[in-house]
């Protein structure tokens, strides 16, 4: 079980576990420092939290399981990718399960009414149910975000939060992760820049020059490249890459992938906005090219990070899809295990116009029955389909 720390890892897996080591405990590393076989004994399931911390635990547990691969055993648990790789991948031993902040669905606002997986099922499913949600309500679950450990808590108490957690990485956890960042005050800037790129894809280098404004000396890439490995180390980004598909027609698609935070609230925290400022309409301070608002950009972002969350659970995987001239675009194209495809549009408004349609009547006319449905994503009151058979969802309908 991976993904950023706070997203409740170690409280799903204590549920499941009959044993426990917690190598984030001083006295309890040091013993399996000393013995690393004690770690596959006990009465399973045996959780193995913060697994990381001695990276040989991973090919103990894979030892084991290759002594007895018809048991499941072992649980383990890790907030960062190892500087210290294991000696072997776990293919065919170890299986992944990501784990993120809640999606809307999971923050329990109103019951789901469209299933995804129905979408993906290439029937066409009616779409119906109504939200109440509106759009102060989106902007205060993008501010509000989606860790457990603050659902629901005062905004003064999320802020304390996120901030304290974005310390914590510059500061502690980059280091503890192996990896040397000579700047921390560099890193907080960079990481700025890059929540300033929310559902964009901007170039490294342009993310690179908004984080030193006016700086003739500007990092090297080896350097801001060491940025991003930190991060991804620890699941605080997760881009959503380009989707390249090989068996139909179409043509010049672009390569470069989406930026986005694990929380859409860290990045409005790093941009030190709030509810009441991205309801005004404010932006960031870096010059960054984007399309809309940054209420909209960070609205994709929530809706992204749902959309994986339901994806995961139907065994798909999302991607978007861009023209090299970015004459056509759609913001997320879900690829289910059967090839299907989901394309979804996200726009911050109540309906859906044909021109928040047209990316969509385009793709369909060229992947034909390959595309299964398509929806465009909303901030309404209602779900319905279009006479053109596009569905509109609002986001808090869109379930698993």
């Amino acid at each position: 079980m991976e993904g950023p720390r706070a997203v409740g890892k170690t409280e799903t897996a204590l549920r499941r576990a009959a044993t426990t080591h917690r190598l984030d405990d001083a006295a309890a590393l040091d013993i399996a420092r000393a013995n690393p076989a004690r770690l596959a004994e006990g009465r399973p399931p045996v959780l193995i939290d913060e697994w990381q911390r001695l990276p040989e635990s991973w090919d103990v547990v894979r030892r084991a399981v290759d002594a007895d691969p018809y048991t499941p055993r072992f649980l383990l648990t890790g907030s960062a990718a190892p500087a210290e790789l294991p000696t072997h991948s776990g293919a065919g031993r170890i299986v992944t399960v990501r784990m993120r902040p809640l999606a809307l669905v999971e923050r329990k606002l109103c019951l789901p009414t469209v299933s995804l997986g129905d979408l993906l099922g290439g029937t066409r499913p009616s779409v119906d149910g109504a939200s109440p949600l509106t759009l102060a309500d989106y902007t205060a679950q993008i501010t509000g975000s989606g860790f457990p450990a603050v659902l629901g808590r005062s905004e003064r108490i999320v802020r304390a939060f996120l901030d304290g957690y974005l310390d914590r990485i510059a500061e502690r956890h980059v280091h503890e992760q192996g990896r040397t960042v000579r700047s921390r005050a560099a890193l907080r800037r960079w990481m700025t820049a890059y929540a300033a790129a929310t559902s964009t894809s901007a170039t490294f280098e342009k993310i690179r020059d908004a984080a030193s404004p006016g700086e003739a000396d500007k990092p090297t890439k080896a350097t801001t490249i060491a940025y991003r490995a930190a991060l991804e180390g620890l699941w605080m980004i997760e881009e959503v890459p380009a989707w390249l598909p090989v068996r139909n027609h179409l043509r010049r698609l672009a390569s470069a992938p989406v930026h986005q935070m694990a929380d859409p609230a860290l990045a409005a925290r790093l941009l030190e906005v709030d509810a009441d400022a991205l309801a005004d309409g404010h932006g960031s301070d870096h010059d960054l090219p984007r399309d809309g608002s940054l209420l909209g950009s960070l609205f994709q972002s929530l809706v992204t990070l749902s959309v994986r969350v339901y994806a995961q659970a139907n065994e798909a995987k999302v991607f978007h899809l861009r023209t090299q001239g970015g004459e056509h675009e759609v913001d997320l194209i879900v690829q289910g295990p059967g090839g299907r495809i989901v394309a979804l549009e996200v726009k911050l408004t109540r309906t859906a116009s044909d021109s928040d349609t047209r990316h969509l009547r385009w793709l369909a006319e060229r992947l034909g029955p390959t595309l299964a449905d398509a929806a465009v994503i909303t901030t309404g009151p209602e779900a319905y389909r279009r006479r053109d058979g596009i569905a509109v969802i609002p986001a808090a309908l869109l379930g698993v």
